[in-house]
């Protein structure tokens, strides 16, 4: 009997043990759900990830990028909150992916392997209701500064219309610094004057030899940034809205391509496209997009950790869906945080290593009330030193522009209010005007 008990304690680990991992049964269930929205043919990520051919040359990769936590990208630290997106994976999730890569990386067995998701081509929210695409392609050359460049669609919307989804795609990642969508009202003086159906550069965002610091065109201008729908930078994935809301568009408004491509010692050409989709009926609520910056600043050269600020001040009451921080290539970190009219202050969002290759939207995980008087601030600071691999000229002073060797300090509040309610009421100094009619219901 002696001899059975000793038997059974020698055994009992290797019984205990688990199966060595395999992809179709260990490793695709984690692909599916944290990699393939962007590892699939057409989006960002450099290879695709759908199947184990696919994966398999680029095992030993994965699992470096896995276990150092570069791979999924996610910049947050905020322990305070909780975001719906976050797609950093688990102790256990990490583990199944080193053992499947250090142990040969097996197939397994093809009946572990259940169906990928289904993902429409070329969209991430899926098919859309309409596409715009400008008439011919924009033509970029290999050397030089390319202005941001407009496009506009006339009277792209014949009705009111909710939007729910919408999407911002660049046929040519590689020369893209970023790309937006704008909506143009009938009322807006904005950009009107220029031509519609081809490209152009608006004049009066040209440096001008007596300016301060450059040009601001129009982003938080003429239109205001609520008025965009739609964006593309590196990184971003697009989503449908939360249930239950969307962004309102006036009968008649145009709609606008803002485009900034960046030469790269080749030819090239692109053809962006927006997507979008309907609501069937009103929503209950609107997204409107607030935003805190500074476009006064001064970098100084070799600045290690320069500190620069934005703040805004809500005029009512809002729900936080998501935020977004927006540098360039010498961002070093951003602090996106809530002062309350008590008082009290709240951290919404740390990013204490801002990487301007994966700009990302943060989403909660639930919406966060935030009251009338509530201060919200941007707190970022920028590495225009030697130090910084990204930075092109460590030697010069850097203010705000439009390009990427320039700077840009944008924290983006994204911001629910019900539908009727005239969203200037947001902004406490603003002049009221009517809340925009409804679309109707049926």
């Amino acid at each position: 009997m002696k001899q059975w008990f000793i038997l059974f304690l020698f055994a009992a680990p290797a019984l205990a043990a688990d199966p060595p991992s395999t992809f179709n049964r260990d490793v695709l269930p984690i692909l599916q759900t944290r990699c393939q929205a962007c590892h699939r043919p057409g989006e960002i990520g450099p290879m695709p990830l759908l199947t184990y051919s696919q994966a398999r040359p680029w095992a030993a990769s994965i699992r470096e990028a896995v276990l150092a936590g570069k791979m999924p990208p996610w910049h947050s630290d905020t322990p305070s909150q909780k975001f719906h997106n976050n797609p950093s994976l688990t102790a256990e999730e990490k583990e199944k992916i080193a053992s499947w890569a250090s142990n040969g990386a097996p197939e397994g067995d093809p009946r572990d392997a259940r169906p990928n998701p289904s993902f429409v081509t070329g969209w991430n929210i899926g098919q859309p209701d309409r596409i715009f695409t400008p008439a011919k392609r924009f033509e970029i050359p290999p050397a030089g500064t390319i202005e941001y460049t407009y496009y506009i669609v006339p009277a792209a919307f014949e009705k009111d219309t909710w939007i729910t989804a919408a999407e911002f795609r660049p046929e040519n990642r590689a020369v893209m610094h970023h790309g937006q969508a704008f909506i143009r009202p009938p009322q807006s003086k904005w950009l009107r004057g220029y031509p519609a159906g081809e490209y152009f550069v608006p004049q009066e965002q040209l440096p001008q030899p007596d300016a301060k610091h450059p040009a601001q065109t129009t982003n938080a201008g003429a239109t205001g940034i609520e008025n965009v729908v739609a964006g593309y930078v590196p990184g971003l994935v697009a989503t449908p809205l939360p249930e239950g809301h969307g962004f309102f568009v006036p009968a008649g408004s145009d709609l606008i391509f803002q485009l900034h491509y960046t030469a790269n010692g080749k030819n090239a050409s692109d053809l962006p496209s927006i997507g979008f989709r309907f609501a069937q009926s009103t929503p209950e609520n609107q997204l409107v997009i607030l935003i805190a910056l500074d476009d006064t600043f001064v970098i100084p050269p070799g600045a290690t950790d320069y500190p620069v600020q934005g703040k805004t001040t809500l005029g009512a009451d809002c729900d936080l869906y998501a935020l977004f921080p927006h540098m360039h290539v010498r961002g070093r970190s951003m602090l996106l945080k809530a002062t309350y009219p008590d008082g009290s202050s709240e951290v919404l969002l740390n990013v204490p290593r801002y990487d301007f290759n994966w700009q990302q939207r943060y989403q909660l995980a639930s919406p966060k009330r935030l009251p009338a008087g509530t201060v919200l601030e941007a707190d970022a600071t920028f590495d225009n030193s030697p130090n910084n691999p990204s930075n092109p000229a460590p030697d010069r002073s850097v203010r705000w522009g439009d390009q990427s060797w320039e700077e840009m300090m944008v924290g983006f509040f994204e911001v629910s209010i019900p539908t009727g309610m005239d969203k200037k009421l947001l902004h406490p100094s603003a002049p009221k005007t009517a809340a925009p009619p409804e679309p109707s219901r049926k």
